[in-house]
């Protein structure tokens, strides 16, 4: 726990006192950027790199936040992580890229040949031992022991395909962090998935501004209309009016097998608009079961949704028998289910429908800019996924070539910003029932910033998983 001289907690710049208004200078202040760079990056796990472009040994990558580097990389033993900085006089040893620019991602293989310092030729093996001093003999002795000179390990953890970097060795395990949501991702299989592309873009915007548009549905009816017009019903039920235990899926005045239809209308324009959130197989399984009658009840609602049950069961076997390695839709649906976003704290989201999903890492490039990345996220057979995708395909945030969805959002997420410092606008003004995901993260980040025990802060983050759309919490703390 982080204190002040006097042992109590650190004051916070801009702190929340009451939990549905965020007050607006935490979006764009120097010195809440400040104080999340030195009490918050530095204290939590964050996605460092997809597990797949590290599939052989020597493997590495590097991965860079608030200008802290890492290499991560793939030895005898298993996936490990060293801070990216020459023992001799602090040059990175690898990489030293920066995100957000036009450069490739660096990554390599250092099997054969380590990693070389290229100032002065200093060397180390995949493990981090140092292996070569050029002119060890003009060094003292005490500058050349070897826990001087290794390379400093940085925690590192595999979960869900990814790697998972934590700058502080003291901090919680990153499974105790995010808690039951870890076992119910891993019932879908979260592990098996394989990305297809990268898309990466600088936004100019505070990357929690960019992480917010993707914390409630709430704004679809504006946002993503069409979305909103293909099934009007659903979101209205939703949002427009008071809600009902379930959304309301079908038009109580169509047919099924209009209903149907309108299901896959629906699923074409998330296809379209997501990729890796609803997979154009699985949109090509949905269509063979449109005309399905018999067995239906004549509840329009409940129809379809013993219609999508039987949708997932049939994308479920269909896919299994070409050989992905896909749960029981149908099971996994029942026994641990999740949310159509889960948010993994401090910058990752996953956004699931029936097997495949999309992946979002947001980084900070200062208090008004951030790079933000999708992924689209699927199952293949064993023996013919795709080369690992090694760096994400670097767009304006307007450009036409994103996919729909993404592209809409990305419209709103700038302007926002610039609305953040207009005169009179204090604080963002939460909905206590659909947009709690919001308060709940940002009252985190100001218990890491005060220093509030980890232990307690691990707990706190166990209340994000399923959050989306979700009601503003007691944290604990």
């Amino acid at each position: 726990m982080l204190k002040t001289p006097e042992g109590g907690l650190r004051s916070v710049p801009f702190p929340i006192e009451d939990p549905e208004r965020i007050p607006a200078p935490r979006y764009y202040d120097q010195a809440f950027y400040d104080a999340e760079v030195e009490h918050l990056w530095p204290h939590v796990w964050q996605m460092a790199c997809r597990e797949e472009q590290l599939q052989d040994i020597g493997d590495w990558i590097e991965y860079e936040n608030v200008g802290k580097s890492v290499i991560v990389v793939r030895t005898t033993t298993g996936i490990k992580a060293f801070h990216n900085a020459c023992r001799h006089r602090g040059v990175p040893i690898a990489g030293g890229t920066t995100i957000g620019s036009s450069h490739a991602v660096a990554h390599g293989n250092c099997a054969k040949s380590g990693f070389v310092c290229p100032f002065h030729g200093w060397r180390w093996n995949m493990d981090g031992e140092n292996t070569l001093v050029y002119g060890k003999h003009l060094f003292s002795d005490k500058q050349l022991d070897a826990d001087d000179i290794n390379l400093v390990p940085c925690r590192a953890e595999v979960f869900g395909g990814s790697v998972w970097i934590n700058h502080d060795d003291d901090a919680p395990s990153f499974r105790e962090t995010l808690g039951p949501l870890a076992d119910r991702l891993e019932a879908h299989h979260l592990q098996h998935l394989k990305a297809e592309w990268c898309y990466g873009t600088v936004l100019p915007a505070n990357w929690k501004v960019a992480m917010e548009a993707f914390m409630e549905g709430y704004h679809v009816m504006q946002t993503h209309p069409q979305l909103q017009h293909a099934a009007p019903m659903m979101y209205d039920s939703m949002y427009k009016t008071e809600r009902g235990p379930f959304p309301q899926m079908a038009d109580p005045s169509l047919s099924h097998v209009d209903n149907q239809k309108l299901q896959i209308k629906s699923m074409e324009l998330l296809s379209e608009g997501m990729a890796g959130m609803l997979h154009e197989k699985e949109v090509e399984i949905a269509r063979q079961m449109v005309g399905i009658e018999e067995g239906l009840p004549e509840d329009r609602n409940q129809a379809v949704f013993m219609w999508l049950g039987m949708v997932m069961h049939q994308i479920s076997e269909q896919l299994k028998a070409k050989g992905e390695p896909i749960p029981d839709l149908c099971a996994v649906t029942q026994s641990d289910p999740i949310n159509a976003v889960e948010f993994l704290f401090p910058h990752y989201f996953l956004l699931p429908y029936f097997s495949s999903m999309s992946a979002y890492r947001i980084r900070p490039l200062g208090p008004e800019s951030c790079f933000f990345e999708l992924w689209s996220l699927t199952f293949f057979p064993e023996g013919q996924e795709p080369d690992p995708v090694m760096e994400p395909i670097v767009l304006p945030y307007d450009s036409p070539d994103f996919p729909p969805i993404p592209r809409q959002d990305y419209a709103n997420i700038p302007i926002q910003q610039k609305g953040m410092h207009a005169k009179g606008f204090e604080f963002m003004r939460l909905s206590k029932d659909i947009e709690g995901l919001i308060s709940n993260y940002q009252r985190i980040i100001d218990g890491y910033l005060a220093g509030v025990p980890q232990e307690n802060l691990a707990k706190a983050s166990h209340l994000l998983g399923g959050n989306f759309d979700g009601k503003i919490e007691d944290l604990g703390f």
